[in-house]
């Protein structure tokens, strides 16, 4: 099932005035033609189900937290990942894919910083730091030891908005929705150097149900 998130209403207004003024002035054809972008704005807000609504993740994976192409998975990239030792798992999300963003593990949400930025194309090694963008931290304690995941939501050249929806103090499970980005976009992973990584650059990846990375078992 697939619905369409509350975020679409005002955008879709938007691109529904040039189809309402060409019908409005006599202008039928033109005002079918334009009934496109409506259209084309509410799907890309579009929201469907994924496994992990309804059957819970693995304790130990880490789900990639949105649709799109991985850019690059490996060690974390110097000026892009928090301080500290990480590896790093960076999506590019094209205007194409589904954008409501999910969290990759469970856990309690300890950190959500929002930055200002500009709007460089989200492939850029400098959008990661340069772009606006919110960084949340979550945390979880399993077998005693305490499992830190960082997600980074950064806006690109087309998307001029970053939406989370999470507050510092909520308990996420793996999979559930945390926001979304508007109009093509990039999200960033950051996991602690002992995990494996089970992505790589040029896969695709589906949010809520792609294993991006697997914690150790006790």
């Amino acid at each position: 099932m697939t619905t369409i998130d509350r975020e679409a209403a005002p955008a879709t207004a938007v691109a529904a005035l040039p189809s309402l003024l060409a019908a409005v002035t006599g202008r039928g054809r033109l005002a079918l033609a334009l009934g496109v972008l409506p259209v084309a704005v509410a799907a890309f807000f579009r929201d469907p189900q994924r496994r992990t609504d309804v059957e819970p993740a693995r304790r130990d994976d880490v789900l990639s937290p949105a649709d799109g192409k991985v850019m690059y998975a490996g060690p974390g990239q110097e000026g892009v990942a928090p301080e500290g030792e990480w590896q790093q798992i960076s999506i590019f999300l094209s205007a194409f894919d589904v954008h409501i963003n999910r969290s990759p593990v469970s856990g309690v949400v300890t950190d959500v910083t929002y930055r200002p930025g500009k709007w460089l194309a989200a492939y850029k090694h400098e959008s990661a730091y340069l772009n606006e963008r919110s960084d949340i931290t979550i945390e979880d304690v399993v077998d005693g030891e305490v499992r830190r995941t960082h997600v980074r939501q950064i806006v690109g050249l087309m998307a001029r908005r970053v939406v989370t929806r999470v507050t510092v103090g909520e308990r996420l499970t793996a999979g559930q929705r945390i926001g979304l980005m508007k109009f093509g976009s990039r999200m960033d992973v950051f996991v602690p150097p002992h995990v494996e990584l089970l992505t790589e650059g040029g896969d695709r990846v589906v949010a809520g149900e792609s294993v991006l990375a697997r914690w150790p078992s006790a």
